[in-house]
C-alpha cells in the first residue's frame, strides 16, 4: 500500500502521529493509498522550521522570488501529464478536466511572476518642508492555506503563487481525499528553486486546521471549502488575530431569456452542470428560463444532450465527460438530495440514480438528473448538490428570475444569456454575486482580476488571486522621513534651518 507523508524541510517524511486515511480510486471503489494526519506537535514542528526559513526568503528581493515562479511555470508545463494523471487517477475527473485544474492554476504562477510590479509601494517627495514620504509592501510571515478536493491543483497555486511570491513561507494543508498532487507541486517548488522549509505540506484533518488556527506564528488563513467550515475557520481566524479569506458554498443560477439562444445556453448548461461530475463550486447548478415557452424549448434541447452523456473512468479517455465523484459518502448524499426532491414535488426529467457501469460496480459513479418544475422551498433548490444535478425553476418575469439571484444564500456565480444588452448590463449591475457571466455559464476570472463570492460564498475582504491576492499576504508600511539640510565646515557638521 502507497504510503503518503508530508513535505517538511524540502522533502517528503513519515506521518509520526500514527493516524492515517484511505485514499480511493473513485472509479473502482478501491483503497489505492493511505495518507498520514498530522498530529498537532507536527503542525507546531513545521510552523517553527518555516519560520525560521521565511527570515531569508522574506529578505529575498522580489526579481529572484519571480524567477523561481518563472521556473515553476517551465516546469508544470514539463509535467503537466504526470500531474493530470495523478490528480484523475485520486479524484475521478477526466484528463482534460484534470490538465484544465492544472492550467488555472498555472495562469496565477505566470501572474506571481509579476511580484516586482505588483509589490511596488508608493512615493511622495516634499510631502513638507524636507519631508519625503514612502509606503512598502512586506510579507505577513508565515501563512496558511487549508484547499479542498474538488481542485486539488488549481487551488493549492492559487493560493500558494502570490503568498510565496510575497516573500511569505506557507503551510499548506490540502485535502486528504486527494494528496498527492500538492505533494508533487511542493517537490517541484523545491526543483523550481524554493528555498527548502518556505513551503511546508501537512496533510491532516480538523486536528490539523484548528492547529493552524490556534498557532501565533501563523498571521493568515486562505481557505476554499464548505460554508459552514469557512465561516468557522474564518471567526477563528478572527478570534486569534489573523487575516482570514474564506470561500464557501454556491448555487450558481443561469437565467436564460427568451430572446437567448437556446443551442448555445443548452450547450452551455450540459458544460457547465455536468462537467467534472459537477464538483464545481462555479457550477451552473440552477436553470432558470423566462416564461413557459422558454422552459419548454429548453428542456426540449436539453433532454437528447444529457441522455448522451458518457459516463466512466478517466482511463476510457476522450469517450467520457465526467468521471466518479470524489467518495461513497458524496455519492450517498447526492442520491438523497435526489429523492428529496421527488419527495417535494419536483419533475424527475432525466432519472439517473440507477446508473451502473459494468466492471465498475463499486465505483463511485452518478448519473445526469434534471429536474423541472422546482420551487424555491426544496431542498434541491436551496442546498449545494456537488454532484451531477441540474435543477430547473420557471420565471414568469425577468424580475422573478433576478429576484432569485438576490434572495439566495449564497452569491459566488451567476449567468444570464440574452441578446439583449440592455437587460444584460440591467442583470451584471443589480445582481448580488461575485462573478457575473453574460453568455458565459462559468464566469471564472483570469489570473489578473480576482475571483471571490459575495454573501455566505465567500467571508473576508479580499479575494483570491489578481492584486487583491498580493494585498492579502503583505503589509504596508509607510515610512515618513526627513533628513536635516546642513553644511561640514572645518571637519564639523552644522545643521542648517529650514524654513
Amino acid at each position: 500500500m502507497r504510503q503518503i507523508g508530508h513535505w517538511v524541510g524540502g522533502t517528503e517524511v513519515q506521518g509520526a502521529s500514527g493516524r492515517k486515511a484511505d485514499v480511493y480510486n473513485p472509479a473502482t471503489g478501491e483503497v489505492q493509498a493511505e495518507v498520514a494526519l498530522a498530529s498537532r506537535a507536527e503542525i507546531d514542528a513545521a510552523i517553527e522550521a518555516a519560520s525560521v526559513a521565511q527570515r531569508a526568503w522574506g529578505a529575498t528581493n522580489p526579481q529572484k522570488r519571480g524567477r523561481v515562479m518563472m521556473e515553476m511555470v517551465r516546469l508544470i508545463n514539463r509535467d503537466m501529464d504526470k500531474l493530470a494523471e495523478a490528480l484523475s487517477a485520486e479524484h475521478g475527473k477526466t484528463i482534460p478536466d484534470a490538465k484544465g485544474d492544472v492550467q488555472r492554476g498555472l495562469e496565477v504562477i505566470e501572474f506571481a511572476i509579476g511580484a516586482p510590479h505588483l509589490l511596488k509601494g508608493e512615493f511622495t517627495d516634499n510631502a513638507g518642508p524636507g519631508i519625503d514620504m514612502y509606503s512598502m509592501r512586506q510579507p505577513l510571515g508565515v501563512v496558511a492555506a487549508i484547499t479542498p478536493f474538488n481542485f486539488p491543483a488549481m487551488i493549492p497555486l492559487w493560493k500558494l503563487g502570490p503568498a510565496l511570491a510575497s516573500g511569505n513561507a506557507v503551510i499548506l494543508k490540502p485535502s486528504e481525499r486527494d494528496p498527492t498532487v500538492p505533494m508533487m507541486l511542493a517537490a517541484l517548488f523545491k526543483e523550481a528553486g524554493l528555498p527548502d522549509g518556505v513551503l511546508q505540506v501537512v496533510n491532516g484533518d480538523k486536528e490539523a486546521v484548528d492547529a493552524l488556527l490556534e498557532s501565533p506564528v501563523i498571521q493568515a488563513v486562505g481557505f476554499v471549502g464548505s460554508t459552514p467550515i469557512a465561516q468557522y475557520i474564518y471567526e477563528n481566524a478572527a478570534r486569534t488575530g489573523k487575516r482570514a479569506q474564506c470561500f464557501g458554498g454556491a448555487k450558481n443560477h443561469m437565467i436564460i431569456m427568451p430572446d437567448a439562444d437556446l443551442d448555445q445556453a443548452a450547450d452551455a448548461l450540459v458544460g457547465a452542470g455536468y462537467g467534472a461530475a459537477g464538483e464545481r463550486c462555479m457550477a451552473i447548478s440552477v436553470a432558470v428560463p423566462v416564461g413557459d415557452k422558454t422552459a419548454d424549448a429548453l428542456v426540449e434541447r436539453l433532454v437528447p444532450r444529457i441522455e448522451k452523456l458518457k459516463v466512466g473512468p478517466y482511463t476510457a479517455g476522450k469517450d467520457v465527460d465526467y468521471g466518479p465523484v470524489v467518495t461513497k459518502a458524496a455519492k450517498e448524499n447526492i442520491l438523497r438530495l435526489v429523492n428529496s426532491g421527488i419527495e417535494q414535488g419536483a419533475e424527475l426529467v432525466v432519472d439517473g440514480r440507477d446508473f451502473a457501469l459494468q466492471g465498475y460496480e463499486d465505483g463511485f459513479f452518478v448519473g445526469p438528473h434534471l429536474f423541472d418544475r422546482v420551487t424555491t422551498d426544496m431542498d434541491i433548490y436551496k442546498t449545494e448538490i456537488f454532484g451531477p444535478v441540474l435543477t430547473m425553476v420557471r420565471a414568469q418575469t425577468y424580475e422573478d428570475a433576478l429576484q432569485m439571484t438576490l434572495d439566495h444564500e449564497y452569491g459566488n456565480g451567476t449567468a444570464i444569456f440574452t441578446r439583449d444588452g440592455d437587460t444584460a448590463r440591467d442583470f451584471a449591475s443589480r445582481c448580488n454575486i461575485g462573478m457575473v457571466g453574460v453568455n458565459v455559464p462559468i464566469p471564472v476570472p483570469l489570473a489578473y482580476h480576482t475571483f471571490g463570492g459575495w454573501k455566505r460564498s465567500g467571508f473576508g475582504d479580499l479575494n483570491q488571486h489578481g492584486p487583491d491576492a498580493f494585498r492579502f499576504y503583505t503589509r504596508t508600511k509607510t515610512v515618513t522621513s526627513r533628513w536635516p539640510s546642513g553644511i561640514k565646515e572645518g571637519g564639523e557638521f552644522h545643521f542648517r534651518a529650514i524654513d
